[in-house]
């Protein structure tokens, strides 16, 4: 059974930095593509980073390029999303998103993130 759990989500002030972390389970890590989606009130949910399974070759949002950085830890089973120089457009519920090789989408329940003074 696939399960993805993520943390690290809060409150932050505009400027400051979040890292959120996926902890993955029930499948072979190391094959999915992750990713990491937000959406905010009232807003689709959207594309934030990707990495690749293989050689972990990563994509961004243009509104987080520069400011956030995707990584796996395929030994741990872990991906983390480094968050600096957030806005408040940042805010929004994070999630996490396995992509199976055939193609298949598996959720996580979110993290909320909330960057205000």
């Amino acid at each position: 059974q696939v399960q993805l759990v993520e943390s690290g989500g809060g409150l932050v002030q505009p400027g400051g930095s979040l890292r959120l972390a996926c902890a993955a389970s029930g499948f072979t890590f190391s094959s999915y593509a992750m990713s990491w989606y937000r959406q905010a009130p009232g807003m689709e949910r959207e594309l934030v980073a990707h990495i690749r399974s293989a050689f972990g070759s990563t994509m961004y949002a243009d509104s987080v390029k520069g400011r956030f950085t995707i990584s796996r830890d395929n030994a741990q089973n872990t991906v983390l999303l480094q968050m600096n120089s957030l806005k408040a457009e940042d805010t929004a519920v994070y999630y996490c998103s396995a992509k199976s090789p055939w193609g298949r989408d598996y959720w996580g329940q979110g993290t909320q993130v909330t960057v205000s003074s």
